[in-house]
Protein backbone atom coordinates (compact mmCIF):
# COMPACT_ATOMS: atom_id res chain seq x y z
CA UNK A 1 0.00 0.00 0.00
CA UNK A 2 1.17 3.46 -0.98
CA UNK A 3 1.32 6.05 1.77
CA UNK A 4 0.36 8.54 -0.80
CA UNK A 5 -2.85 8.18 -0.79
CA UNK A 6 -4.43 7.84 3.11
CA UNK A 7 -2.23 10.87 3.11
CA UNK A 8 -3.81 12.82 0.30
CA UNK A 9 -7.44 12.12 1.68
CA UNK A 10 -6.42 13.12 5.06
CA UNK A 11 -5.26 16.33 4.35
CA UNK A 12 -8.14 16.83 2.20
CA UNK A 13 -10.28 15.77 4.91
CA UNK A 14 -8.19 18.20 7.53
CA UNK A 15 -8.73 20.81 5.09
CA UNK A 16 -12.65 20.32 4.51
CA UNK A 17 -12.78 20.26 8.12
CA UNK A 18 -10.55 23.18 8.83
CA UNK A 19 -12.31 25.64 6.29
CA UNK A 20 -15.46 24.21 8.42
CA UNK A 21 -14.20 25.64 11.67
CA UNK A 22 -13.17 28.86 10.28
CA UNK A 23 -16.48 29.71 7.73
CA UNK A 24 -19.38 28.17 9.55
CA UNK A 25 -21.49 30.16 12.20
CA UNK A 26 -23.71 27.48 13.53
CA UNK A 27 -21.70 25.94 16.66
CA UNK A 28 -23.46 22.31 15.87
CA UNK A 29 -21.49 22.43 12.42
CA UNK A 30 -18.31 23.73 14.01
CA UNK A 31 -18.49 21.03 16.25
CA UNK A 32 -18.84 18.47 13.41
CA UNK A 33 -15.73 20.37 11.05
CA UNK A 34 -13.47 19.43 14.49
CA UNK A 35 -15.17 15.78 14.13
CA UNK A 36 -13.78 15.52 10.64
CA UNK A 37 -10.51 17.12 11.68
CA UNK A 38 -9.64 14.18 13.89
CA UNK A 39 -10.84 12.10 11.72
CA UNK A 40 -7.99 13.07 9.62
CA UNK A 41 -5.48 12.77 12.11
CA UNK A 42 -6.50 9.07 12.43
CA UNK A 43 -6.41 8.20 9.05
CA UNK A 44 -2.76 9.29 9.34
CA UNK A 45 -1.95 7.45 12.52
CA UNK A 46 -3.35 3.81 11.10
CA UNK A 47 -1.58 4.78 7.62
CA UNK A 48 1.57 5.61 9.27
CA UNK A 49 1.37 2.58 11.80
CA UNK A 50 0.41 -0.33 8.65
CA UNK A 51 3.18 1.61 6.36
CA UNK A 52 6.07 1.57 9.17
CA UNK A 53 4.67 -2.25 10.16
CA UNK A 54 5.11 -1.48 14.20
CA UNK A 55 4.53 -4.23 16.44
CA UNK A 56 3.01 -2.65 18.90
CA UNK A 57 0.97 -0.78 16.67
CA UNK A 58 0.84 2.73 18.16
CA UNK A 59 -0.57 4.33 15.70
CA UNK A 60 -4.22 2.37 15.83
CA UNK A 61 -3.53 2.79 20.11
CA UNK A 62 -3.37 6.51 19.54
CA UNK A 63 -6.27 6.29 17.03
CA UNK A 64 -8.39 4.33 19.95
CA UNK A 65 -7.61 7.47 22.72
CA UNK A 66 -8.61 10.26 20.01
CA UNK A 67 -11.71 8.30 19.04
CA UNK A 68 -12.69 8.17 23.19
CA UNK A 69 -11.47 11.94 23.72
CA UNK A 70 -13.67 13.00 20.27
CA UNK A 71 -16.71 10.97 21.83
CA UNK A 72 -16.19 12.56 25.32
CA UNK A 73 -15.38 16.07 23.72
CA UNK A 74 -18.69 15.79 21.62
CA UNK A 75 -21.25 14.84 24.13
CA UNK A 76 -20.17 17.67 26.29
CA UNK A 77 -20.06 20.23 23.56
CA UNK A 78 -23.70 19.45 22.04
CA UNK A 79 -24.70 19.56 25.32
CA UNK A 80 -23.32 23.08 25.86
CA UNK A 81 -24.88 24.13 22.40
CA UNK A 82 -27.85 22.80 23.68
CA UNK A 83 -27.88 24.60 26.86
CA UNK A 84 -27.08 27.38 25.21
CA UNK A 85 -29.48 27.81 22.72
CA UNK A 86 -32.33 26.79 25.00
CA UNK A 87 -31.35 30.27 26.90
CA UNK A 88 -30.85 32.16 23.49
CA UNK A 89 -32.74 30.84 21.24
CA UNK A 90 -29.27 30.65 18.57
CA UNK A 91 -26.68 28.77 18.07
CA UNK A 92 -24.82 31.38 16.04
CA UNK A 93 -21.35 31.94 17.09
CA UNK A 94 -21.71 35.57 16.45
CA UNK A 95 -23.63 36.20 18.38
CA UNK A 96 -22.58 34.19 21.43
CA UNK A 97 -20.12 36.54 22.20
CA UNK A 98 -21.49 38.70 24.81
CA UNK A 99 -21.99 35.29 27.25
CA UNK A 100 -18.04 35.85 28.16
CA UNK A 101 -17.85 39.92 27.13
CA UNK A 102 -20.69 41.38 29.52
CA UNK A 103 -20.21 45.24 28.72
CA UNK A 104 -22.11 47.52 31.10
CA UNK A 105 -23.31 50.89 29.55
CA UNK A 106 -20.96 53.98 29.88
CA UNK A 107 -22.15 56.22 32.31
CA UNK A 108 -22.65 59.52 31.09
CA UNK A 109 -19.63 62.21 31.14
CA UNK A 110 -19.79 64.53 34.02
CA UNK A 111 -19.07 68.05 33.25
CA UNK A 112 -16.81 70.11 35.63
CA UNK A 113 -18.50 72.71 37.42
CA UNK A 114 -16.36 76.29 36.99
CA UNK A 115 -16.69 78.26 40.18
CA UNK A 116 -14.96 81.98 39.85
Amino acid sequence: MHLVYPAVLSTLLFCTGLYGVLARRNAILVLMSVELMLNAVNLNLVAFDVWLRDTLHTGQALTLFVIAIAAAEIGIGLAIVLMVYRNRGTSDVDKLRDTAERQEPEAPAQKAEVTA
